[in-house]
């Protein structure tokens, strides 16, 4: 599914009023009963489909996420990309991620930022927000931990473990073609041509 909040039109900051207004909005427009005999029915139809999961999907997050989400509350939110980071669902965490206006990015979200980096493969990139969380809240074990593994990492050339989570590494994914070539290449089949 799309972005539940883009697909209501909304910001990740709207209010739980804000959110309800937009879904019955939407709704009004998309009712499939506006469109009778129409053609565009179907289509109407698939876009009340697509608005309903959408707010199911947001009440859902924000329900989970321990209460409502708005301008003064972002504890809700950033449970919400945890989930999402420590399931893998790593677009859909930066999806959130991005959609935090810049002037209120406090350190746990640089540092969840560079979480959903470091996932990517991005280890610079991670590194400078890592280090970013650090420089906002220098108490913090979490961030100074991932900030720490990625200093030693950067120090011998090795980033071994992610900071949050499982996940996979490019090494992971080549090594992973490599063997199925290998098997591939022993049952007469060639799945990498120039190996």
């Amino acid at each position: 599914m799309n972005d539940p909040y883009k697909v209501l039109g909304i910001s990740p900051d709207a209010t739980d009023d804000q959110v309800k207004a937009a879904y019955r909005e939407m709704a009004r427009k998309y009712h499939p009963d506006q469109y009778g005999d129409n053609p565009l029915s179907d289509l109407a139809q698939e876009k009340m489909q697509e608005i309903n999961e959408a707010y199911d999907t947001i009440v859902r997050m924000r329900k989970e996420g321990g209460g409502s989400t708005n301008h003064a509350n972002r504890g809700g939110r950033y449970a919400d990309i945890r989930r999402m980071v420590s399931e893998g669902r790593i677009e859909d965490a930066d999806t959130l991620l991005n959609g935090i206006p810049a002037v209120t990015r406090d350190a746990e979200w640089h540092f969840l930022k560079g979480s959903v980096l470091y996932k990517r493969g991005w280890l610079e990139d991670a590194f400078q927000h890592f280090s970013t969380a650090c420089r906002m809240d220098p108490t913090n074990a979490e961030y100074r931990a991932a900030y720490n593994q990625m200093s030693r990492g950067r120090q011998t050339g090795t980033y071994t473990t992610t900071p949050v989570g499982g996940g996979c590494t490019a090494c992971d994914v080549c090594n992973t073609l490599i063997c199925a070539d290998c098997c591939c290449e022993c049952m007469g089949g060639d799945l990498i041509h120039c190996c």
